[in-house]
């Protein structure tokens, strides 16, 4: 049985390698995304089956997603906290985040430096610059099927442009304007840069709802990697780490180990979880 990867959706046509498909009409109550793996008749142009899913997002529409660069930049001004909901959203789903830093030739050593110390300890976090068509680094890292998620204007179609470089007219147009602040990318549609390895073209999360991480107050702390070798150190299993005296977390953001940073975005989930802030 060969399986086939859905690039994308047109209405009621799905399209693989170019050429479109329909769904039997019992798989289109299940719903049917860009990513599914599916099963084909080619003979009769439908798709009869449709596989199981490591994972699927509502929006965007996606499924089967393996990868995500989150990517930031210095202009606009980075959202850290976004940046920090987006790596808990790939934890629950089952995704491999990876912090993608665009625009670098606008940039300080001091700055990268500054990134690198923050988040290298625990997440893969590539340099690049769209602009300059410097992406090697990251174009080896699409492994699976990849999206890019972030702030608007941060560069991600510049991104997919620079990459698929040699291979634009086959692509279409992807040379999109980024104008500031606006969204560009309107549908979900895959890219195959050979293999098994797609890259995802997609409107989306450049918002996250902290609701849609489907997690408790709670359980936030061990979702955040650094802070977890510090948990034994608090004086009660239920430390919001936050009001408490004895916590190991707050005595480790003292000393320097936990970036404050990082400490603003988990008191800040925390209380947005608690109905206490937004």
């Amino acid at each position: 049985m060969k399986t086939h990867v859905i690039e994308k959706k047109n209405a009621d046509l799905f399209f693989v390698e170019g050429k479109g498909y329909k769904a039997r009409k019992n798989l289109k109550t299940q719903g049917i995304f860009v990513g599914d793996k599916i099963v084909l008749n080619e003979k009769e142009g439908v798709i009869e089956k449709v596989l199981e899913r490591k994972n699927y997002i509502i929006r965007p529409p996606i499924a089967n997603l393996d990868k995500m660069f989150i990517v930031i930049a210095p202009i606009p001004k980075p959202d850290f906290y976004l940046v920090d909901k987006l790596i808990i959203f790939c934890k629950v789903k089952g995704i491999e985040p990876t912090l993608v830093v665009n625009k670098t030739d606008l940039m300080s050593e001091k700055e990268i430096l500054g990134i690198k110390n923050i988040y290298s300890s625990f997440l893969k976090v590539v340099f690049v610059s769209a602009e300059k068509g410097d992406v090697v680094k990251l174009k080896k890292e699409v492994k699976g099927i990849c999206a890019f998620a972030g702030q608007s204007a941060v560069g991600k179609s510049s991104l997919i442009n620079a990459i698929f470089e040699e291979a634009r007219e086959k692509v279409g147009l992807l040379s999109k304007k980024v104008e500031r602040g606006k969204q560009t990318t309107r549908v979900v549609c895959l890219h195959h840069l050979g293999g098994k390895n797609y890259l995802a073209d997609t409107a989306g999360f450049s918002k996250l709802d902290e609701n849609l991480l489907n997690i408790e107050k709670n359980e936030i702390c061990r979702y955040f990697d650094e802070f977890i070798e510090f948990l034994p150190k608090c004086e009660f299993n239920s430390c919001s780490h936050i009001v408490e005296k004895k916590c190991g977390i707050k005595d480790a953001l003292k000393l320097g180990k936990i970036s404050e940073q990082r400490y603003n975005s988990y008191v800040k989930l925390f209380e947005v979880l608690s109905g206490k802030g937004r």
